[in-house]
């Protein structure tokens, strides 16, 4: 059904878009790869990573399996595109997704929030949710919440959605933590020097989208942008270069990770569609509680979340996924241009999660990424 939509004139990613997004009738996801079963699609490949980049020592304390036991994948006709599927220790994913609700929504962090309360209003979004989440009674419509109404935080280098650039006037100190899991991550994959500088966490509802869209804001295309998943699912759309392109799409199940690199660094790419995790339970099995027998380090217990504050943040993601998006922005030897006036840039500005923003192409930029020799994963 979904490829007959490709003959009737529309733009091609627009149209499948629309189709993966509509509520009725609802869209077949027969078409889409899941790569939880990557060996029944011939157009998946498997991914070699490179096992002796990381100890499992230091795997194990960013929260994840010795690499050598990460199923990784690519797809045919995407070079640089890779997929790793859940290689998180038990008990991880629970750290992670309260990292996203708890801890890095907190100032000096910047969400789409600020744009319309204050820095004490917003200091501490958890406290102000808490209770009100905790009470809330399934399936009745109910007031939102503060963190139901989180959107959008940006970490280290603050992105600006008004003028798509980053400013060194504009910065944070990145979380140590997260820089760690993706600095490992990204030396699995091939990138030994990667900097782990800025990031975007987005925070899905099962209403909610992502509109078509290129990250190109970053200044050295030869760094990967990693991509990690938590909560229910989403379908994905991979384009091309160019907007029209037709995307392949794909679902993104809590724990997956997901690495574009190389010429796949500036493909187009939206989120249509938010699904329930494919299990049928409230919240992935995957988010289940770590024992004492999977803790791989005398210190990794402390990771666990207290019950209380998981009681929150599992009920928060039953029907919610949040996404950690890390990038690199600056290259080796690079620095900022100098803004014209001098001066920080404005401060950042909201993106609807409920629209795709038209965006004029920047040919330069993309064709940049074609022209160049760029390193790719091994």
């Amino acid at each position: 059904m979904a490829a007959c939509l490709l003959e009737q004139g529309e733009d091609a990613f627009r149209r499948l878009f629309k189709y993966y997004k509509r509520r009725k009738p609802p869209p077949d996801f027969s078409g889409v790869v899941d790569f939880s079963r990557a060996e029944k699609n011939l157009k998946v490949l498997k991914a070699p990573l490179n096992v002796s980049s990381i100890s499992d020592q230091d795997a194990c304390k960013a929260g994840l399996q010795p690499v050598h036991k990460w199923k990784a994948y690519g797809l045919d006709g995407y070079p640089g595109f890779m997929f790793i599927s859940d290689p998180f220790l038990p008990g991880w994913q629970r750290y992670w997704a309260k990292q996203c609700l708890k801890t890095y929504p907190q100032k000096p962090n910047v969400c789409n929030l600020d744009l319309h309360m204050s820095p004490e209003e917003t200091a501490d979004l958890w406290e102000q949710s808490r209770e009100q989440l905790r009470l809330k009674a399934p399936g009745k419509r109910e007031a939102k919440s503060l963190l139901e109404k989180l959107r959008w935080v940006t970490l280290g280098y603050h992105y600006n959605w008004e003028t798509k650039k980053y400013s060194p006037d504009h910065y944070t100190t990145f979380p140590i933590d997260l820089a760690y899991l993706s600095e490992q991550v990204a030396a699995a994959c091939g990138f030994q020097q990667f900097k782990a500088e800025a990031g975007i966490l987005n925070y899905y509802h099962f209403d909610s989208s992502l509109g078509i869209h290129v990250d190109e804001s970053e200044m050295d295309y030869s760094k990967p942008l990693l991509s990690f998943s938590f909560g229910q699912s989403a379908v994905f759309l991979l384009g091309g270069q160019k907007r029209q392109d037709p995307p392949l799409p794909m679902f993104m199940h809590s724990g997956d990770i997901m690495i574009m690199s190389g010429r796949s660094r500036l493909l187009y790419h939206a989120v249509p569609r938010i699904v329930p995790n494919l299990e049928g339970r409230a919240i992935p099995s995957c988010l289940e509680p770590m024992t004492t027998s999977d803790s791989c380090s005398a210190g990794a217990s402390f990771r666990q979340s207290d019950q209380g504050d998981w009681e929150i943040c599992a009920k928060y993601l039953q029907n919610s996924r949040v996404n950690m998006t890390v990038r690199q922005v600056v290259g080796v030897g690079q620095s900022f241009p100098v803004e014209p006036g001098g001066g920080k840039i404005a401060d950042s500005q909201p993106y609807s999660y409920h629209q795709d923003p038209s965006k004029e192409e920047n040919e330069h930029k993309r064709q940049k990424i074609v022209n160049e020799e760029v390193a790719e994963p091994p």
